[in-house]
């Protein structure tokens, strides 16, 4: 037991604990939307996949494999969200939240081995051309610019959550990609040349690697129990030194709980005694209110001449 144990700990989480549980419900409440997506987007693979066969084409069978994974992530982002609604438990006091975290961080990286995959594919069709039917190319693809579309609007209003946004990028992604397919197969019908189906592959990869990378990064980011980048932590330092009499803060750790609710801890020395609830209460508003923080735990210090022993930065 660290030395800090010795002071009484101090919790609000009277408001905290509401906001979260709305934010959860918000995200539970796109099931039907990912069911939706789900359907529209696992029967248009099946067309795809069988148009790419058919037509000879790279690059429908690249936006085939790419719209296959989607629906692996739709599916995945699906039952995050549904484990996000676990109660608490003993063993996970948090319940299920961070799966939303993992994911995100899931579907971000199975995207980017689909692409390393249909990217190989491409770059060995260039010495392997292969007749391809465009105007078949063109249909499907054209299909393709609907279903994603549709997609991506039941998705357009949750996209300040990490995993619905994930699914958003995803499906608008995908109807854009659709639309560049679609011009190869235009192209390849009026030149002739076939070289320019794997390249429009390639050009769809790279645009599928730019929009995920971020995605990547800040999910990564959240499994690592990373402050939110939303959050600046010298900010919320400053802010919380700044209460009527706290003289320093130290172990404060912010990190996200989910991809939509963030927590934070921290010890603050204040010499002239207990602040009392109201104290806490003002706090806790205000760090909701600045910087969307709702489930911060507070450990209140009086005797500044006391060691703690996790005082230091480098100390966890």
């Amino acid at each position: 037991m660290h030395s800090h144990a010795r002071h009484a700990d101090d919790h609000n989480h009277d408001h905290s604990h509401s906001h979260g549980h709305v934010h959860a419900q918000a995200v539970a409440g796109f099931g039907r939307a990912f069911a939706i997506g789900v359907a529209l987007n696992a029967g248009f693979v099946v067309a795809e996949a069988a148009g790419g066969v058919f037509a000879h084409s790279v690059a429908l069978l690249s936006d085939a494999g790419h719209n296959f994974s989607d629906v692996l992530a739709l599916a995945i982002a699906w039952l995050a969200a549904e484990l996000a609604k676990r109660a608490p438990t003993a063993r996970f006091s948090y319940g299920l939240r961070s799966s939303s975290i993992l994911a995100a961080l899931f579907n971000a990286t199975l995207l980017l081995v689909a692409v390393g995959a249909l990217s190989w594919e491409a770059l060995l069709r260039f010495g392997d051309p292969q007749p391809v039917a465009g105007g078949i190319v063109m249909a499907i693809a054209g299909a393709g610019v609907v279903v994603n579309g549709v997609t991506a609007a039941l998705f357009a209003s949750g996209r300040g959550d990490l995993n619905l946004r994930g699914a958003y990028l995803h499906m608008a992604a995908d109807a854009i990609v659709s639309v560049g397919v679609m011009a190869a197969g235009l192209a390849v019908l009026v030149t002739g040349w076939l070289w320019l189906d794997p390249l429009v592959s390639l050009a769809v990869n790279a645009v599928i690697v730019w929009g995920t990378w971020g995605l990547l990064s800040e999910s990564f980011e959240m499994a690592m129990a990373a402050a939110p980048r939303h959050i600046e932590p010298a900010d919320v330092r400053a802010f919380i030194a700044a209460r009527p009499g706290v003289t320093s803060v130290h172990d404060l750790h912010i990190w996200p709980m989910s991809t939509t609710e963030t927590a934070l801890t921290c010890h603050l020395v204040i010499p002239g005694g207990r602040p009392g609830d109201a104290f806490l209460h003002d706090l806790c508003v205000e760090l909701d209110r600045r910087f969307a923080i709702r489930h911060p735990t507070v450990q209140i210090e009086t005797d500044p001449n006391f060691a703690c022993a996790l005082a230091p930065d480098e100390v966890v």
